[in-house]
């Protein structure tokens, strides 16, 4: 599995209180990635009405990696998250945040 052991546990798993998920930040930088993401696309599917499985049938995304995204159950790979963010018309990917790394050369 590319990442090795470092995606054994899910992005919720990696949080202080995985209850929480998605509003319990992660001190790892690729849970958090995910929470963030997670976070944004069910706040989307909220203001536009959109279900599961509408989602599904627009973005072309299986309703049940959807539902694991949203949950924090799993790590979405890069064509989940551009589907997704295509077809709600949503940047996904989160920017300005303390994800970002700081190069100092």
């Amino acid at each position: 599995m590319v990442g090795g052991r470092a995606r054994a546990r899910s992005p919720r798993e990696l949080t202080d209180d995985p209850k929480a998920w998605p509003e319990q930040p992660s001190a790892d930088v690729a849970a958090e990635a995910v929470r963030l993401i997670a976070r944004t696309l069910a706040l989307v599917l909220n203001d536009q009405s959109l279900s599961l499985r509408a989602t599904a049938a627009g973005s072309g995304v299986n309703r049940q990696a959807i539902a694991d995204l949203v949950a924090g159950r799993s790590w979405p790979d890069v064509a989940t998250v551009a589907r997704l963010a295509h077809f709600t018309g949503t940047t996904l990917w989160p920017a300005g945040t303390n994800i970002d790394r700081k190069r100092t050369h």
